[in-house]
């Protein structure tokens, strides 16, 4: 499936989650569904145009990063820099997330308005090759045309995560002679169809294709087979706190390991199959 059928697939998704909800709204308050169904669709409409422009800003103001210049952080420049020379992309902007929590994610709704993020922990972590490897695995995602596919599956999950509540609320009402509780049952059985959806979307093949194609962009595979032994364990023993799970895709590895909710839009494969992946490449030289 190529990158525009998935975008719209997403698009696709959120209307139908938009709609279910105004009619489960409709249903619980008696307001006739034409009222609600037509509010919740041009809300609808309205979301997807504020997706494709602004959901990039979503989720870099979620996690509180700041874009950083070149005077502020010059070896992170230098090293972006260097990378999208060799992958060929416009230079995208760099932005630091105060975060111990040591990973990367990449977003934008092109290569020409990318950004791409580190975490305060990746850069006291990492050292100099490792951190490279990852920046050049966040350029591969760039360069793939990933970051609007996975921004947009961010905010559906964002969604379906809102859906799962209500639902649970109207399944406490009462007053419907227990219709409540009937659309709770349903949106439990056709929500995680709905996010099977939008995991298939953002399969995990795009994980090992950035890995493969960011450690020819850094020409560093070991570098990044160590970086991700190390983003695994610290993602392990200490998972993020903040943010939503809904993102969890976007990042570099999974940052919310053991959190509720993390698993249903995680698509990362094995992380030990992707540094057995990497160490062969290293190997045979071919990346």
């Amino acid at each position: 499936m190529g990158g525009m059928a998935r975008t719209a697939l997403l698009m696709f998704v959120l209307t139908g989650m938009l709609l279910l909800i105004g009619f489960a709204a409709g249903y619980l308050t008696g307001i006739p569904l034409t009222y609600t169904l037509g509010i919740f669709l041009l809300i609808a409409v309205l979301m997807n145009l504020a997706i494709y422009w602004y959901a990039d800003r979503w989720v870099l103001k979620l996690y509180r990063a700041k874009i950083v210049s070149e005077a502020e952080q010059p070896k992170l420049h230098g090293m972006v820099s260097h990378l999208a020379s060799n992958a060929r992309l416009p230079k995208p902007k760099v932005a630091i997330i105060p975060i111990d929590t040591p990973n990367a994610f990449a977003t934008g709704r092109s290569p020409s308005h990318s950004v791409v993020a580190v975490t305060q922990g990746a850069m006291d972590m990492l050292d100099d090759e490792e951190l490279e490897a990852v920046l050049g695995h966040e350029l591969a995602h760039i360069k793939n045309r990933d970051m609007l596919i996975n921004t947009i599956a961010a905010i559906i999950g964002a969604v379906i995560t809102y859906v799962m509540y209500f639902s649970i609320f109207a399944g406490g009402r009462r007053d419907r002679g227990g219709g409540g509780g009937i659309l709770a049952i349903l949106a439990i059985i056709l929500i995680p169809f709905v996010a099977m959806l939008v995991r298939l979307s953002i399969s995990r093949g795009r994980e090992y294709g950035a890995d493969r194609d960011g450690a020819g962009i850094s020409r560093k595979p070991l570098a990044l087979a160590n970086a991700l032994r190390k983003l695994q364990s610290a993602a392990r023993s200490r998972p993020m706190q903040c943010g939503n799970p809904s993102t969890a895709h976007m990042f570099i590895v999974n940052p919310f390991s053991g959190v509720r909710l993390s698993g249903l839009f995680s698509t990362h494969p094995p992380a030990e199959e992707r540094i057995k992946r990497l160490e062969l490449m290293a190997r045979t030289g071919r990346f």
